[in-house]
């Protein structure tokens, strides 16, 4: 273990024993050679059972309790390792717990369960096998739509809840933005599908880092290759599509939760300028009542991969500002 970091927080005494075998197995922890920005080396990394299969999770850093811990969650294209930049910064304050979604990347791929209110239920599993109590919420893309159903059935679980760049199925303006020509992907799904891109996983991916990274940026080639690799796993492509497979289900959980009442946590809704921009506040100002927008401009839809550092700043800020009060 990393000798500079003091007084791991209660769940650390679970964890510790599987520490030097998932250094071992996780290989150099700066990935020097991908070129794919690395956790630090004091972030172990082990996977947790949960509702039936497990998350491959990476933790670390200074919290000394249940409420300093942020779980940061993932959408397509990627999987946890894009908040590797972000968990660097988060983890000089706060414990930090970033699994891969349920069939995705390096966690198990069961048949079913895509569902969002599963896969939040999944997540409140692996929590409490941590024993994790109460959480901060980072989450991007398909992430939001797991964070939106954790926070929506544990509310008082999540002390923060920092949403980006994706609408969530259900909620408005969903209809409309379902209408739009750039997410005929949410309905590409099922065997043909998968058939067509069998062995064609990188050119499938780069249409999402093309399309949806704003006029001027560029999506890393490194990360690309790295998240095509893990894409190209057997049986990962098919588990991705069932994300959106699952999104007809969670139309139908989304309106039923947000029928029950508004989210009291505060949130912080982050659009990318040339993506969903402000309307990530008109979407969670439906389901929300304590809401501060951000719109982080000339990015696209990967908004750390495209302004890192305007938005780790947004994002400690709204962190913090609870540990000042």
């Amino acid at each position: 273990m990393h000798a500079s970091i003091p007084r791991w927080p209660r769940w650390a005494h679970r964890v510790l024993p599987w520490t030097l075998s998932a250094l071992l197995l996780a290989g150099p922890p700066c990935q020097a050679d991908t070129g794919v920005p690395a956790f630090p080396a004091y972030f172990v990394v082990r996977d947790v059972e949960g509702a039936g299969a497990a998350l491959h999770l990476r933790i670390g850093g200074k919290g000394g309790n249940e409420e300093t811990a942020v779980v940061l969650l993932h959408g397509f294209g990627e999987t946890g390792d894009m908040w590797a930049p972000l968990a660097a910064q988060l983890s000089e304050r706060f414990t930090v717990i970033v699994p891969d979604l349920r069939g995705m990347g390096l966690s198990a791929r069961p048949d079913g369960g895509y569902d969002k209110k599963t896969q939040a239920r999944q997540l409140a599993a692996v929590l409490d096998t941590l024993g994790v109590r109460s959480v901060a919420l980072v989450t991007h893309d398909i992430g939001n739509m797991v964070g939106y159903a954790f926070a929506a059935q544990y509310p008082q679980r999540v002390s923060r809840f920092a949403i980006i760049d994706a609408p969530l199925p259900g909620i408005e303006p969903w209809t409309e933005i379902a209408r739009r020509h750039a997410v005929w992907h949410w309905s590409f799904w099922g065997a043909d599908a998968e058939r067509l891109v069998a062995g064609r996983e990188r050119i499938y991916l780069d249409r999402f880092w093309n399309e949806f990274t704003a006029q001027g940026n560029r999506y890393p080639d490194s990360w690309r290759m790295h998240y095509a690799t893990l894409y190209a796993q057997p049986g990962a492509m098919h588990a991705a599509f069932e994300q959106f497979r699952a999104f007809d289900q969670d139309v139908i959980d989304n309106r039923a939760f947000a029928a029950t009442g508004k989210l009291t946590m505060p949130v912080l809704a982050v659009g990318g300028g040339r993506s969903y921009g402000t309307t990530m506040a008109t979407v969670m100002r439906n389901v929300a009542d304590d809401v501060s927008a951000q719109v982080i401009p000339g990015s696209g839809h990967w908004v750390l991969e495209e302004r890192p550092a305007e938005l780790i700043a947004a994002v400690r800020q709204f962190l913090e500002a609870a540990s000042r009060r």
